[in-house]
């Protein structure tokens, strides 16, 4: 070989290992220090003489590299050999040393040399395959399920409404584009919301005898559906019809309904929600706006008593809104009898601003700009006794309070609790977003492709662990958090009046999960952002404009860790009440159950147990689930009784408790979401559904579990050895799912015309499906 300069031929025995050399000279792979050893280590093989030692000490000296001829001079070498080199037993022994010593695949070096420079889409001879095995299969084309069978499952509650949303969303009133100019952005919004209206989609939750539909979860699939679209939209629909509208219906009574809600439904009376405060932001019990009785005119003055008061962040207040609910102190001669809510004209039927009325415009925001959010400011404004909403009080024309609730913590509690659809929107309105984001992102990685295997072609950017770990998890997580949103909206639709135990769960569940689904979505959407490289970044991709607009969702209707408090104080106050029931011996059975249910889980063959059976099973799942939420619940009691007992006031001691009610609300909605999957699966149609939706329930499951494994760990619940084997079967799992991934959001039903076939993601402007609505 003249070519090989001077480095001496190798002898003919060595042939396997020569794609190996080929490789740590042309890739630069491999250190000086680390060439020493691996020649030191050839040297002590068995079978290796005098003279093959030599060269390959001339071959592997750091100090004196091949020539790139003598390079080239191996490769063709390799190529022009026509006998069997690596399918004998000599020669695949010696293969499979060279990679021991080398720490390279020696197949992959070898497809590498036969396979280069081969043209785009061609494949190497066939004899290629022979001698080093063939490439890996292409990914299934075919669905192991009916996209659609599950999209109507999943979408089975108000199917009718969610595609007629989805219809009215592909016409041009609808297709509002991003980057508007604030004032434009706000006037397409009014437009389209006067067409909702118009269409009767905004009066659906108010009772028949007001023109509405009688149905709250059909209006709740209307929020959801629109958050499709333009989130400025969704959003302004849910101020006019959710919260101005809600809260004439929730707070007032028939003189309130007969009076306002027609013209609510029917866009005829725009409306604002002036509840907040810039001064106390979540904190509503301490609002400083007054509301005084006047005996004399039987009317109530509504004050702002200092800048700082006057009501925040308020839409429909800057342009559009004519009357306002009003949250005030109400004070009826010396008493104060807490909150209240008011109605409060601001505009007259032109628009212009009624005398003691101060508005100003919020102005640019990080997002949402096509609502007009304002600040409020009243001065000393007169409304008549009958616009106080009086369902849970009322002040008689005599000037006394009147009250069905005695207490005025339970009253303000009472009232806030009319909030829970608010909260319900908001988190279903998130979860669409992830969908949407998931959506773009999934489709992204099974169109681009990138590095493949040594010599052959590109792969699908979705065939990478890392990839598949940054969007299957929260692919997963999504369709957890969507069925147990669906299930809260089915329960609060069948609340019967009365049944304080049920709805005070729904509060807490509503709250809890707005909470998560808002930060998961913002999870989600920096995820797909950087699933999808810079074409992510790019603005008409969506992601950028996603994030602006869902990033409030984790402050409005109750800033997050205000609400997951909340939770943790009812899953408290419940436990408090469970405990104070039992008598001596029923505690001591209660604890023991409870200690036997714990002694049970923690026993060392559970704990170390690693089959993979075992870690798929759902009882395994659901009881880990169960485990942390009770532990960090009893943990979390037994931290504020300690305080309490040792003199701390109360304030103080929820205080130092805080990461940890918020970590134990976290744990409840996470179980909560988990059993709402599980019963998912089980009443999921077969073939193909409920089988692709276990998959998915076990990567959610496994997947939780590993992230909280630092606290499973400390806990003993599980060994070091099972936490490895959850996260091997992580990996494993979302292989299974990224079978099916492509399928799996397809049948989260966005039709292409309204994900808008972002720029770059998609070729000819049409999802990877080409699925119209």
């Amino acid at each position: 070989m003249s070519s090989e300069g001077q480095h001496p031929p190798l002898p003919d025995r060595l042939l396997p290992v020569l794609p190996m050399i080929y490789a740590v000279w042309a890739d630069g792979m491999l250190t000086s220090d680390e060439l020493h050893r691996i020649r030191a280590e050839l040297r002590e093989r068995p079978g290796i003489d005098a003279a093959t030692c030599e060269a390959l000490d001339r071959w592997l000296d750091p100090d004196a590299p091949p020539s790139p001829s003598a390079l080239t001079g191996i490769r063709e070498r390799i190529r022009e050999w026509d006998g069997p080199l690596w399918t004998t037993p000599e020669g695949r022994e010696l293969l499979t040393a060279g990679e021991e010593v080398m720490g390279i695949l020696g197949e992959e070096a070898i497809r590498d040399i036969l396979e280069a420079d081969m043209p785009p889409g061609s494949h190497p001879d066939e004899d290629v395959a022979a001698r080093i095995g063939p490439s890996p299969p292409p990914v299934a084309a075919r669905p192991s399920f009916d996209p659609e069978t599950l999209r109507r499952y999943l979408d089975v509650d108000h199917l009718d409404t969610r595609d007629r949303v989805m219809a009215l969303l592909h016409e041009e009133e609808f297709r509002i584009p991003p980057h508007l100019p604030k004032e434009e952005h706000r006037q397409r919004v009014f437009v389209a919301l006067q067409r909702l209206a118009h269409e009767g989609l905004g009066s659906l939750g108010f009772p028949e005898a007001y023109g509405g539909g009688g149905d709250p979860g059909r209006a709740l699939a209307v929020f959801e559906s629109l958050a499709y679209g333009d989130l400025s939209l969704t959003i302004k629909w849910g101020v006019q019809f959710g919260l101005w509208g809600g809260s004439v219906l929730q707070l007032g009574t028939e003189r309130h309904h007969s009076r306002y809600l027609r013209d609510i439904g029917t866009l005829a009376l725009p409306g604002c929600y002036a509840m907040t405060e810039l001064s106390h932001g979540s904190n509503v019990r301490d609002i400083e706006t007054t509301a005084h009785w006047i005996q004399e005119s039987q009317e109530f003055e509504i004050h702002t008593p200092h800048e700082l008061a006057g009501k925040e962040w308020i839409g429909n207040a800057a342009l559009h809104g004519r009357m306002a609910t009003v949250f005030a102190q109400l004070r009826v001669g010396e008493e104060d009898h807490g909150v209240h809510a008011f109605v409060v004209p601001l505009r007259d039927e032109e628009g212009k601003t009624l005398p003691g009325i101060r508005i100003e415009d919020c102005g640019w925001k990080q997002g949402l700009n096509g609502i007009d959010n304002g600040r409020i400011w009243f001065s000393h404004i007169r409304v008549p006794r009958e616009n106080l909403l009086n369902r849970f009080a009322e002040v008689t024309p005599e000037g006394n309070y009147e009250s069905p609730i005695p207490g005025a913590g339970k009253r303000f509690f009472t009232m806030l609790g009319t909030l829970v659809t608010g909260r319900m929107s908001i988190a279903a309105g998130a979860l669409v977003a992830a969908r949407t984001g998931l959506t773009i992102a999934v489709r992204f990685s099974e169109r681009r492709r990138q590095f493949g295997p040594a010599g052959g072609a590109e792969v699908p950017v979705m065939d990478y662990l890392t990839q598949q770990r940054l969007l299957l998890p929260k692919l997963a997580t999504t369709y957890a958090l969507t069925f147990a949103s669906r299930g809260l909206v089915r329960r609060y639709s069948a609340l019967q009046p009365g049944d304080e135990e049920e709805g005070r769960e729904l509060d807490g569940l509503a709250a809890g999960l707005k909470a998560a689904a808002s930060w998961h979505a913002l999870e989600t959407l920096q995820a797909c952002r950087e699933a999808c490289g810079g074409q992510g970044y790019r603005s008409d991709n969506r992601f950028g404009q996603l994030k602006a607009d869902v990033d409030v969702f984790a402050t409005f209707e109750g800033a997050n860790v205000v609400l997951l408090q909340l939770l943790a104080k009812g899953l408290l106050t419940r436990f408090r009440e469970e405990m104070g029931d039992l008598k001596v011996w029923g505690m001591v059975k209660f604890l023991a159950e409870r200690a036997g249910t714990r002694v049970s889980e923690l026993n060392p063959v559970v704990t170390r147990r690693t089959d993979e059976d075992h870690l798929r099973d759902f009882d395994f799942h659901r009881a880990a689930f169960r485990y942390r939420e009770e532990r960090l619940l009893i943990s979390a009691a037994r931290r504020l009784k300690g305080f309490i007992d040792a003199g701390v006031d109360s304030f103080d001691a929820m205080n130092r408790v805080q990461d940890h009610l918020v970590e134990l609300a976290m744990a409840h909605v996470e179980r909560a979401s988990l059993d709402a999957l599980h019963v998912a699966v089980v009443k999921a149609p077969t073939p193909g559904v409920s089988e692709t939706l276990r998959s998915l329930a076990e990567l959610h499951a496994l997947e939780r579990i590993e992230a909280h494994r630092g606290w499973y760990l400390e806990s003993g619940y599980i060994d070091a050895p099972k936490s490895k084997a959850i996260r091997s079967l992580v990996n494993t799992l979302c292989g299974e799912v990224r079978e099916d991934a492509l399928f799996l959001v397809d049948a989260l039903g966005i039709p292409d015309g309204i994900l808008g076939a972002p720029a770059g993601l998609h070729p000819h402007g049409v999802g990877l499906q080409g699925r119209e609505a």
